[in-house]
């Protein structure tokens, strides 16, 4: 049976709200009261009950983490960090998968049955009609991995996708690649947009033109199938993959049709997941700062708590280069 906050107060002798506040973050509590009642509670091994308190401090904790691309093993590392950062900070956290949803308002109906007190859209190709649709719920949002803007609707925080298309077509050119691919995901992605539209003008600022296609998913299934199908026609010296998890599957599919990586076909790809360094892979990306970017998020979930009024911000982290083996060495 869990111990109950009546046998805590007993064997601490001590009334049971003074047991309550000692466990209530910001209550008023003498040091010697306090001192008591942990001890008796360790004793016990008494933990308090997080969703009792929260149907009277009606503060339930809990911070949505919602995404829709769950088929692309970079989430994992992502999840992983910020729901132990939210955790560290003494929230909870309620991971959605909206991976099948297309209506903004059943998405706000259900986190509303959680009561959560802030979310967190963890994704760039949900429609921007959600983020939105949460915070004319009233609950406090962050767009990580949205796309920035001057005056944004929703605080976002990431990168500058723009600018890192425009790094991933210096590299290759700083290479002597002159006939460029572009191989993004989902073509309604903005982060697929905004960084083909900064490789198209990286290249083209060097007088040379691009060819674009687009896989179905960020997968690896799907980087495969396009790169299979890309590879049946004449090809680029080199592509730019929007995704790691793509480039993985482009270079399957290479080494299937015979071809050498980076002897015969260069890859440069995006992301830096931890996949992207193992020996058999040894992709050459472009770093996104997962850390920075979620802790940011973080931090601006938990200001907005406090201060419901605040305007809406864009946070941008910078990107580099990782190189490592599927791009020709600079000369």
């Amino acid at each position: 049976m869990a111990i109950t906050l009546k046998e805590v107060a007993e064997l601490a002798g001590v009334s049971r709200a003074a047991v309550s506040r000692t466990f209530t973050e910001g209550a008023s509590v003498s040091a010697k009261t306090r001192d008591k009642v942990e001890k008796a509670a360790g004793e016990l091994g008494y933990s308090p009950n997080m969703l009792a308190r929260s149907l009277t401090t009606r503060k339930t904790q809990l911070v949505g983490l919602v995404s829709n691309n769950f088929h692309n093993p970079v989430f994992l590392q992502i999840f992983d960090l910020f729901t132990r950062i939210i955790q560290e900070q003494g929230l909870r956290p309620l991971l959605v998968n909206l991976s099948d949803e297309t209506d903004p308002a059943r998405s706000v109906q259900l986190l509303r049955q959680y009561s959560v007190e802030g979310v967190i859209v963890a994704t760039s190709h949900l429609p921007d009609g959600f983020a939105r649709a949460f915070r004319d719920a009233a609950l406090p949002v962050v767009h990580t991995f949205g796309r920035a803007s001057e005056a944004p609707d929703v605080h976002v925080v990431g990168i500058d996708n723009v600018g890192a298309g425009r790094m991933a077509a210096e590299t290759l050119i700083a290479r002597g690649y002159r006939r460029l691919g572009f191989m993004g995901g989902p073509e309604q992605a903005s982060t697929t947009q905004d960084r083909l539209a900064g490789f198209v003008a990286a290249a083209r600022a060097r007088g040379l033109e691009v060819s674009a296609s687009f896989a179905g998913a960020y997968s690896y299934e799907a980087g495969r199938t396009e790169m299979g199908r890309l590879l049946e026609g004449p090809f680029a010296e080199a592509y730019f993959c929007g995704d790691d998890v793509l480039s993985i599957g482009a270079i399957s599919a290479a080494q299937e049709a015979g071809l050498n990586v980076p002897a015969d076909l260069g890859i440069i790809g995006f992301n830096d997941m931890e996949m992207a360094a193992w020996a058999n892979i040894a992709l050459t990306t472009i770093h996104q700062p997962f850390e920075a970017i979620i802790r940011s998020s973080i931090d601006l979930i938990m200001s907005s708590f406090a201060d419901l009024g605040r305007l809406p911000e864009v946070r941008l982290f910078p990107c580099h280069v990782v190189e490592r083996g599927t791009l020709r060495r600079l000369a």
